[in-house]
């Protein structure tokens, strides 16, 4: 992969206030294409990241996953498909500036999928709640214990070849989509690995942990998900 193509994935749902502070810190020359993949939200996102550059696609269906599923099925009908995407979250609590540590990887290694570790990396004071710190825990626990899956995190912010991501078949629609990625790939013997990545305090009011709804929501569509595919 001399001059790889890199496509860019952001799920956005009412992240007017953040979506150009991330697009504008992906570092330039590196990305072919931002796609913002707004996801029925009721605020500006998608007029903000238009003006910062990005494509808009909009799903109006409710879902991080379906909001990822539908920046890849954009990422289809492209006649010059890339050859690695990163997903990276819109809230800017990712340092969208360290993505040539996830790319990295996959050149020089031939690894598969990259996995930004923020258990490994440097975390802002506040950054994750405790439920969040334990569900990762336990997530990767079970991941390691059935699956054979060395994870630290199950990070939002990740790079995964192109042609790899569409062999695995992503099917998750909502909370489950971060940890089917991971234990598909293990269960296909997928190359991974991790590289440790800041995080900090996200801008606006987490949709999932800021909410108890959310977050017990979102463990019990993880903890199901992992079970699922034994």
């Amino acid at each position: 992969m001399p001059d790889p193509r890199v496509t860019v994935i952001i799920p956005a749902y009412n992240e007017e206030a953040s979506i150009q502070k991330v697009i504008r810190d992906i570092p330039g020359g590196l990305v072919n294409e931002v796609v913002v993949v707004n996801n029925n939200s009721r605020d500006a996102t998608a007029r903000q990241a238009r003006a910062a550059g990005a494509t808009v696609v909009d799903e109006p269906r409710q879902g991080y996953g379906f909001a990822c599923l539908k920046g890849i099925d954009y990422v289809k009908t492209r006649p010059d498909p890339p050859d690695i995407i990163v997903f990276l979250d819109a809230d800017y609590s990712d340092h969208p500036e360290e993505m040539p540590k996830l790319i990295a990887p996959i050149l020089e290694r031939g690894c598969d999928l990259v996995i930004g570790s923020r258990s490994l990396g440097r975390r802002e004071r506040g950054a994750m709640l405790p439920q969040q710190i334990f569900g990762n825990w336990l997530a990767t626990a079970l991941l390691r214990g059935l699956y054979g899956a060395k994870f630290t995190d199950l990070g939002p912010f990740r790079a995964i070849r192109y042609d790899q991501l569409l062999a695995i078949g992503m099917r998750d629609q909502t909370y489950g989509w971060t940890v089917e990625m991971q234990l598909k790939a293990a269960k296909r013997g997928l190359n991974c690995c991790e590289v440790p990545v800041s995080y900090r305090k996200r801008i606006g009011v987490s949709k999932v942990s800021g909410t108890v709804k959310g977050t017990v929501l979102a463990g019990y569509k993880i903890i199901t998900t992992i079970f699922r595919y034994l």
